[in-house]
């Protein structure tokens, strides 16, 4: 593989991701005033340029969280707008648990814990 091969996958890869963060931070739990993303509820985002398949590794802030259902369809749908994956892989996983200390600085002042 050329080099400029190389710098496109990981120019694509980088512009999936960034644009998966940016719908992400648009995706909110009703009950929590604070996106999914600086919440830390998203634990892994990786794009496979050749598989075409964005894979979405995320929790909750608690297992019987009753948006769930709400939330993950939400999740979901801005994912698949994204140009450019042709799968979105969208798994629910709660290892390690969720805990307030993976909220970004902004996530933490906006609910007081700071």
């Amino acid at each position: 593989m050329e080099n400029s091969d190389i710098e496109a996958k990981n120019a694509e890869e980088l512009r999936v991701t960034e644009k998966a963060i940016e719908l992400l931070r648009t995706v909110f739990d009703p009950e929590i005033p604070v996106n999914v993303y600086d919440l830390g509820l998203i634990y892994k985002i990786d794009y496979d340029v050749d598989e075409k398949t964005l894979h979405v590794d995320m929790t909750l802030t608690a297992p019987s969280c009753p948006a769930a259902d709400f939330i993950l369809e939400d999740v979901r749908q801005k994912l698949v707008s994204i140009k450019g994956p042709e799968k979105v892989d969208l798994r629910l996983v709660f290892d390690p648990a969720w805990d307030q200390s993976m909220m970004s600085e902004e996530a933490k002042l906006e609910l007081g814990f700071l």
